[in-house]
């Protein structure tokens, strides 16, 4: 997959019309959604879509001549909302526990189950709260990731709920508000590690990547870093767990994500320090805008399912962004192909670690 393939956004058919995609956005495909889209039924005037994707949950809402607002925290998947939806529908960059109170009739939620029981936690604390009294809250689920003890926690927030359809481990459920939703307590939590020699302290949103700990992989990467790597791009850097270690040491950081809660955190660990951007991939970069070192610890999960399309558009972002004799630092478990991938980019690839995880290191010679 080239860098231009990724980008572009492709008429995909759904039941009833079409919507925009493309890789690295979730939604496409998954039956959770399919399901939700299939069985939720209209009430009042105003719908919100706490984890719209692609936009399938919003597009059923609006053929149900509801008024939609759809707060979505990939910029991957907000491509694809706004280009699908244009004026029709409120899309907003935003957390789903950050949403108005009483403003809305119904809600709709497919469970971000992959990002952690806290997320979802405080993705139904949102819905209670945005919610009118009657109001309606649609999630579906699967009971091999949790559904049951949502659906009862959603029944605490809410009151009354039914199970409307069973689908193998699939469900999905339909509740209404009969009671006032619980204030939002504090969701920001930190931890302090040692990192080479230094101690760091970082905050984190709920959701992020390997929040509370530096993840294995990231440790074994900056063991390999050189102490001047220049002017520094760290794409797909989470809440900056290898940025921060930087600081200093780097010409100038740069860091791009494709997570809202990421984005947060990250520049709540770095300041001024980075240039921290929410960003599909490269996309928020100005053209032609090259870096002396690349660093990354890539996602190969959208949405729970293993895709390694997004990490491909690392790799292919990389190569793409690297100066002249720039070289491109890659971690990742080491089942995962990327050694292929890098070769037929880079003049030269070679193994700088390997343990729970392996370093790999790209050179560009041209």
């Amino acid at each position: 997959m080239t860098l231009e393939e990724y980008h572009s956004l492709h008429k995909t058919p759904v039941p009833g019309g079409y919507l925009y995609t493309k890789a690295g956005a979730r939604g496409l495909a998954d039956p959770a959604y399919e399901l939700l889209a299939q069985h939720l039924e209209p009430h009042g005037q105003k719908a919100l879509d706490l984890n719209p994707g692609i936009g399938l949950i919003t597009y059923a809402l609006q053929k149900h001549g509801l008024q939609v607002q759809a707060i979505e925290t990939s910029r991957a998947s907000l491509r694809c909302l706004e280009v699908s939806f244009g004026a029709t529908v409120e899309v907003s960059r935003g957390l789903p526990w950050e949403t108005e109170s009483a403003s809305t009739d119904l809600v709709a939620l497919v469970l971000p189950a992959n990002r952690g029981t806290r997320y979802v936690e405080l993705s139904l604390l949102g819905a209670a709260r945005a919610l009118r009294m009657g109001g309606r809250l649609w999630i579906a689920g699967s009971r091999d990731k949790g559904f049951e003890h949502y659906f009862r926690l959603a029944q605490e927030l809410l009151g009354f709920g039914l199970l409307v359809k069973r689908d193998g481990p699939l469900r999905v459920a339909v509740l209404e508000k009969e009671k006032p939703a619980p204030e939002l307590p504090a969701v920001w939590q930190s931890f302090a590690c040692d990192l080479q020699g230094q101690t760091l302290d970082f905050a984190y949103l709920p959701g992020v990547f390997s929040g509370g700990h530096i993840d294995p992989g990231s440790a074994m990467l900056l063991r390999e870093l050189p102490d001047q790597p220049g002017h520094v791009l760290d794409i797909g850097g989470g809440y900056g767990a290898l940025s921060r270690p930087l600081v200093g040491r780097a010409l100038s950081l740069t860091l791009l994500e494709d997570d809202w809660p990421s984005v947060l955190s990250a520049r709540q660990n770095l300041g001024e320090k980075a240039t921290v951007l929410h960003s599909d991939v490269d996309e928020a970069l100005t053209p032609g805008q090259t870096f002396t070192t690349i660093v990354t610890n890539p996602p190969f999960h959208v949405g729970g399912l293993v895709v390694l399309e997004t990490a491909i558009a690392f790799i292919e972002a990389a190569y793409a962004r690297l100066e002249r004799g720039g070289k491109f630092y890659l971690v990742a478990n080491r089942f995962l192909p990327y050694e292929p991938l890098l070769e037929a980019r880079f003049a030269t690839v070679r193994t700088l670690a390997v343990d729970s995880h392996k370093v790999l290191l790209a050179h560009k010679s041209d």
